[in-house]
């Protein structure tokens, strides 16, 4: 009994000497609680104020509120005497396994983290990625969403959207678009090229400055092929409409003028 009563006594003499430093790490993480969510909501009403974008917002949110967090609960563990080496090495290796066995999503999501701070593009933006393009409908930390103008919803995984080249059409107000067309040998090129400028000019959205221009590039099979380059403003006009209205009123324009576009031909000659 004496043994026991020795033993009980040393455990309270152990915990009333721990006692202030338990109080100390008890207050330290509460205090760390309170802070974490102070500070998420000061962060959160700043970036609403500055109209940041929401997604970057709320990942700016999260790291801030965890890292104050972590760093209460160290402090805490701390006060009582808690190794933490140990602790921290066997986590690192823990974490270094996890994250050998997870690369492909620890790379996507570190990939839509970058995303998020950069902002090579936004939600509603035109972008082309490798072979898809289309506007962006959502990005998260796994993966970028895309509606294709042929009405197919993509996922691209963040890692190749990051080390892809972006072309982002909604940036850049202009955009040029390129028309090819041949004429027939023996066409007066100079009145081609007048007609191919003023069917040009009649489409809406068309950019005076640069100018277009008509540039005659190759002697084709069958023909004399030229491109007439143009720019237009997205705001006012589409582009796939613009197209389309290129394409007919040059033909308007070479059929009011005589202007044959020619098809190729072949001749055989049989002998016996």
């Amino acid at each position: 009994m004496d043994t026991i009563s020795l033993t009980l006594q040393n455990m309270l003499v152990n915990f009333l000497e721990m006692l202030p430093n338990l109080v100390a790490a008890l207050v330290i993480f509460i205090v760390s609680l309170y802070l974490a969510g102070l500070l998420t909501k000061i962060i959160a009403r700043t970036f609403e104020r500055r109209n940041t974008e929401r997604e970057l917002s709320l990942l700016i949110v999260k790291i801030a509120r965890w890292a104050v967090i972590i760093t209460g609960t160290v402090i805490a563990l701390q006060q009582i005497g808690f190794d933490l080496s140990a602790f921290l090495a066997g986590l690192g290796i823990l974490g270094f396994t996890i994250g050998f066995a997870l690369q492909d999503v620890s790379k996507n999501f570190i990939s839509g983290i970058l995303l998020l701070i950069q902002q090579p593009f936004n939600i509603g933006d035109i972008i082309q990625v490798g072979d898809f393009i289309g506007s962006v409908a959502d990005v998260d930390l796994r993966a970028t969403e895309i509606y294709t103008f042929d009405g197919q919803n993509v996922l691209i995984p963040n890692g190749d959207v990051f080390t892809s080249p972006i072309k982002n059409y909604s940036r850049f107000p202009k955009r040029r678009v390129d028309l090819s067309v041949g004429v027939a040998y023996g066409s007066d090129l100079d009145q081609v090229r007048r007609a191919t400028l003023e069917a040009i000019a009649n489409i809406q959205g068309v950019l005076p400055d640069p100018a277009p221009m008509v540039v005659f590039n190759n002697f084709g099979d069958s023909s004399i092929d030229l491109t007439v380059y143009f720019w237009i403003d997205l705001k006012r006009a589409d582009y796939l409409k613009t197209i389309d209205a290129g394409i007919v009123n040059i033909n308007a324009a070479f059929a009011a003028k005589g202007i044959e576009i020619p098809f190729p031909v072949r001749t055989l000659y049989v002998t016996k």
